[in-house]
Order: C-alpha cells, then sequence, then structure tokens
C-alpha cells in the first residue's frame, strides 16, 4: 500500500513522498539532502521525480539527485535531465503501479502543471488551503480558470500544495470574512496543528471549496463583499488584496 509523506525544507517548502516499502517518487525537491537522508533511513529507492514549475525551491535539489525518470514542464530554466510534459498526458511510474494525470495550470507561472495521482493532486504553487498562489506570469483569468479546473476533481481529493501557507492565509481570510464559519474551525485545527510541530497539509478539495476564498468568487454574497458582479473581477480584486496583505 502506498504512503504519503512530507519532508520539510527550507523556510515552508514540503517535499511530498509517495512510497511503498521499497520505491518512492518525489515532488518538487528544491534540496536534496534532507531527501537523500530521509531515503537512507528507511532504506527506500528513489523511482521517479515530478516538477511543478521552474522556480528555485522546487527543482534547485535535481542536480544532487540519483538521475531517476524526471518530469516537468517545458521550460529553458529547467535542466536537461527534465522530461517536458503537456496537459492531459499521462505518466507511469511501474515500480510503484502508478498512473499520473498531468494538468496544466498556467497563473503562478505560465508553464505551471499539477499532478493528479489516484486521490491525490500535487498542485505546487496554483492552490493552498485558504489561498492561491502569487501571479508571477499568468493573468487573473488565467489562474481562475486553472482553480476552477482543480475545484472540478473529486471532494475527496487530498491537495498537497508545496508550502505551509495555511496560517497566513487564514488571517487573510478572516479578515474578509469573520463570521465565516467553517474558516474559524479551521483556524483552530490549524493552529493547534502548529503547535504540535504537524503540517497543516494535505486537506480535503471539498473542505477547501466551502472556505477557501479564491475557490468561491462565483458566491453571489462574496462579490458583494467584494464590490464586484462577476467572478473574474471578484477573484482579481481578491488576487490584489491579498498581494498587499
Amino acid at each position: 500500500m502506498l504512503q504519503l509523506e512530507s519532508i520539510a525544507i527550507l523556510s515552508d517548502n514540503y517535499v511530498w513522498v509517495l512510497h511503498d516499502q521499497q520505491s518512492c517518487l518525489v515532488v518538487d525537491p528544491g534540496v536534496a539532502a534532507p531527501i537523500l537522508a530521509w531515503m537512507t533511513e528507511r532504506r527506500l529507492q528513489l523511482a521517479g521525480i515530478l516538477i511543478t514549475h521552474h522556480h528555485a525551491d522546487h527543482c534547485g535539489g535535481l542536480a544532487d539527485l540519483p538521475a531517476v525518470p524526471t518530469y516537468g514542464p517545458a521550460h529553458p530554466a529547467l535542466p536537461a535531465r527534465v522530461r517536458p510534459v503537456s496537459d492531459k498526458q499521462s505518466l507511469t511510474f511501474p515500480a510503484l503501479d502508478l498512473k499520473i494525470e498531468v494538468i496544466a495550470t498556467p497563473g503562478h507561472t505560465l508553464s505551471h502543471l499539477c499532478f493528479y495521482i489516484q486521490d491525490l493532486l500535487f498542485c505546487g504553487d496554483t492552490l493552498f488551503s485558504c489561498g492561491c498562489g502569487r501571479l508571477f506570469e499568468g493573468t487573473p483569468a488565467q489562474m481562475l480558470a486553472s482553480l476552477e479546473r482543480l475545484s472540478a476533481l473529486p471532494d475527496a481529493t487530498r491537495v498537497c500544495p508545496a508550502h505551509e501557507y495555511t496560517l497566513a492565509n487564514l488571517a487573510f481570510a478572516r479578515d474578509l470574512e469573520p463570521e465565516h464559519q467553517a474558516l474559524l474551525e479551521w483556524e483552530n485545527e490549524a493552529r493547534a496543528l502548529r503547535r504540535r510541530g504537524q503540517p497543516t497539509l494535505p486537506v480535503r478539495l471539498g473542505d477547501e471549496k466551502r472556505r477557501n476564498p479564491f475557490l468561491r468568487c462565483h458566491e453571489p454574497g462574496l462579490q458583494t463583499l467584494l464590490g464586484c458582479t462577476d467572478t473574474l473581477s471578484a477573484f482579481t480584486h481578491l488576487r490584489a488584496q491579498k498581494d498587499v496583505y
């Protein structure tokens, strides 16, 4: 049976690892040393690597990891070992009996990819708990379309973002909607997890659809709160507010 674990690296990144008793797949290895130590401790072999986008905190450890099949977006900043994949492409890792669906999610970067595996979504810097990624390259319309596409996945999907941004995102969301019960409940739970030194991730997609304001810009109440009359203008306004929060 496959197990999901996270390795905390840098200041707030997570490297996600999917493994059985012999092999593992890692997602967004920003640095190599903690991953190598983790694998050595568990006597696991690296079977493959997935890269969501070209930012260094997501791929900086590649040079020091074994030369295994590595997949990611087509981008000149990524090393040659990364095999470019594109939207709706399927990948397989026989060692772990995995089939992976590639989902293009432009917004944070234009070439950003997410990877959907069974009930898991490795979403890099596209979707966070109670937030979404900054728009370094894409437009609000592109990011909104990407988030709407992810929202269409099953509610039971476990969302695995690449950063521990939950409490910071909750602070913004609670300021925006201080009476929102789902946000209040999640803030209390998330604070308790962090006090115990535990990650707040992964989260259920269905829960995020109830509480994440960036997934709720279609709701008339939120649009009214933001002084907007349509989903895109609400999302654009919300993202601009978060950028300066």
